[in-house]
């Protein structure tokens, strides 16, 4: 049974030869905060793997299908740029690749619905990561809900990022209140949302039964999370709502491994203590289900 990844990024060669450069010249101030910075000894956040260098990766970690995630970008041009280049990566690699598109609302309604359905026609599966607090607008804003509808017709899940709101401070951090993903999914229930980073224990923190339509995916676990989080987790919300997703080429092991690799987070996932039924969920059946794949 081949593991499935749910959040991978990756950039064109244009992004990985010079982030910081490229970052400035495309007005995407944010993103070049998170990802080109360097930690207190010195250490890259990430590394810029080309689509080559990722494919061996995911073959060391005995993935057999990465699915590539958008960004949170500032610039309706830079979503656009980033499609096209998902759809020429899963065109090159419909075996081992799926992709996300990525928008914002800040383009003319029309053009946004242009895009979407572009991406969909083009054989991107999904929305996202998007994150609405960190681009600048508000959750109920009208051309992301028509977004938001379009992709529920669509049957395109939309992944949104979620900060953990005890997380320790670091530059780009902007803080995503979990009663807006809540929201979010009530207003749209004919939508998918999968919350990344756990949804930020939002399950957990919440008296209330959280919507049918909202899942999670486990991005960048070891950086939020101790181990024994897998199985708390599971042990209030079926295995069958949570997709394994590894944030690479983020470095989620900076203490361990002075670059990202992808395998100590399968290792991890593997001394969790979760059945073995959870474990073909989260790491197979639940991406099969939820992207047709």
């Amino acid at each position: 049974m081949p593991i499935i990844d749910a959040h991978i990024h990756l950039y064109p060669d244009e992004v990985n030869h010079d982030p910081a450069a490229w970052a400035a010249e495309h007005g995407e101030g944010h993103w070049a905060t998170l990802c080109t910075r360097r930690r207190k000894r010195g250490q890259a956040v990430q590394s810029f793997p080309n689509m080559d260098e990722l494919l061996r990766a995911m073959d060391a970690a005995s993935v057999g299908r990465g699915v590539l995630l958008g960004w949170y970008w500032e610039k309706p041009a830079t979503c656009a740029l980033q499609n096209r280049f998902y759809a020429n990566c899963v065109k090159a690699h419909p075996d081992r690749l799926s992709a996300f598109a990525t928008i914002h609302p800040n383009a003319e309604m029309a053009l946004t619905m242009a895009e979407l359905t572009r991406a969909h026609d083009t054989g991107l599966i999904g929305l996202g990561e998007l994150s609405p607090h960190s681009q600048g607008f508000s959750i109920d804003d009208p051309v992301f809900a028509m977004a938001m509808n379009l992709a529920g017709k669509l049957k395109m899940p939309v992944n949104l990022h979620v900060t953990e709101p005890e997380s320790r401070n670091y530059p780009g951090k902007v803080i995503t209140p979990l009663s807006d993903f809540v929201a979010l999914a009530i207003s749209h229930p004919e939508t998918t949302f999968i919350l990344a980073h756990w949804g930020a224990r939002l399950p957990l923190l919440s008296s209330e039964p959280m919507p049918d339509n909202i899942y999670y995916d486990t991005a960048a676990s070891p950086l939020l999370y101790p181990e024994s989080f897998w199985r708390e987790f599971c042990a209030k919300v079926p295995a069958d709502r949570v997709l394994f997703g590894s944030d690479f080429p983020l470095n989620v092991y900076p203490s361990i491994d002075p670059e990202p690799q992808m395998e100590r987070l399968i290792a991890e996932v593997h001394r969790s203590d979760l059945t073995a039924e959870q474990l073909k969920e989260m790491l197979h059946q639940n991406a099969c289900r939820l992207f047709k794949i």
